[in-house]
């Protein structure tokens, strides 16, 4: 039995330390942005299976090749719910800006299946949900991490390493971190395939560089609950060398870090896949992000969001 109507939620996430390195084994913390929304929603019609989207608006198997790994998500869904001969309209409103290392796609395969799981007004338990998104993301990312879908659907700061589930970890920190596009998209395919062909160019040098990472991950873990936030400014300063390392930031990143670092910011870094996306940095106060973010904006940033890392009062 079919509802006339199913919804689903999700919303951005942001990397703060681990990127790259957690595809390795090592463990990655990341933060759901819950103010960045996603919404899928599914409305009974009398004909047809439709998708309309910001990309593209048509049948759903005629998704265009970008959207490969929702049509792929999308095919399994139907044939898990046997609704072959259901009517249907799939509406995709989000308000994350795609390729941007903010896990747009994850996001995108979350709410889709949490949608279809209302429309079908089905249970969906959460290793189910993140079996399904990784249809898509498996198609998107190669070889993905599962920390964008876990942080995707999660209300919580995660402690993640592949292949298990993510831990929720409090944040005890007075800080706010200021995040800003570059406007330029972001290249996750290539960075990760780059990150492989260095690890078989020069392994001992690349994976010296990722193990580092996990180490700086497990130390930010600490600090992020003592609320040692000029340790943890100084933690990704670190993490973004080894990131220049790995060949995964460029030009336009480096720019938006330096400028943050220069104009009071405790540490700054890229996020997500790298080549492209966006960056983030950590300032001591409100005040002091909101100036970093209109100074950002006026050295090249697209767009620039404001997180409050202070959760005290939301535990």
């Amino acid at each position: 039995m079919v509802k006339q109507q199913g919804i689903g939620h999700s919303c951005a996430k942001i990397i703060l330390m681990g990127d790259h390195s957690v595809v390795y084994g090592q463990p990655a913390i990341a933060l759901p942005l819950p103010s960045v929304g996603l919404t899928v929603t599914i409305t009974s019609t009398t004909v047809g299976q439709t998708v309309e989207s910001r990309y593209y608006t048509g049948d759903w198997d005629t998704l265009p090749e970008e959207m490969a790994g929702v049509k792929k998500l999308i095919a399994t869904l139907i044939d898990h719910f046997a609704g072959q001969n259901n009517h249907w309209h799939l509406t995709i409103e989000s308000q994350l800006p795609a390729e941007r290392g903010m896990g747009s796609s994850a996001a995108t395969a979350i709410a889709i299946v949490r949608a279809f799981f209302d429309y079908y007004d089905q249970p969906l338990d959460r290793s189910t949900l993140l079996q399904l998104a990784d249809v898509e993301e498996q198609i998107t990312h190669r070889s993905p991490s599962g920390l964008d879908a876990a942080t995707a659907s999660s209300k919580t700061p995660l402690y993640y390493i592949k292949g298990q589930a993510g831990t929720p970890i409090p944040l005890n920190l007075q800080a706010t971190m200021v995040i800003a596009d570059t406007g330029i998209k972001g290249a996750t395919k290539e960075a990760i395939l780059g990150v492989q062909e260095l690890l078989k160019s020069d392994p001992t040098t690349t994976q010296a560089h990722i193990e580092h990472l996990g180490k700086l991950v497990k130390a930010t873990r600490g600090f992020l609950a003592n609320n040692e936030v000029n340790k943890l400014g100084t933690a990704l300063n670190a993490a973004q060398e080894d990131l220049r390392a790995l060949q995964v930031s460029d030009d336009h990143l480096d720019h938006l870090i330096e400028v943050a670092i220069a104009n009071g910011a405790l540490g700054a870094k890229l996020t997500g896949g790298g080549r492209g996306g966006c960056m983030f940095a950590i300032t001591r106060t409100a005040l002091g992000a909101r100036k970093l973010a209109s100074i950002l904006k006026e050295n090249g940033a697209r767009q620039t969001w404001i997180q409050p890392l202070d959760t005290r009062g939301e535990q």
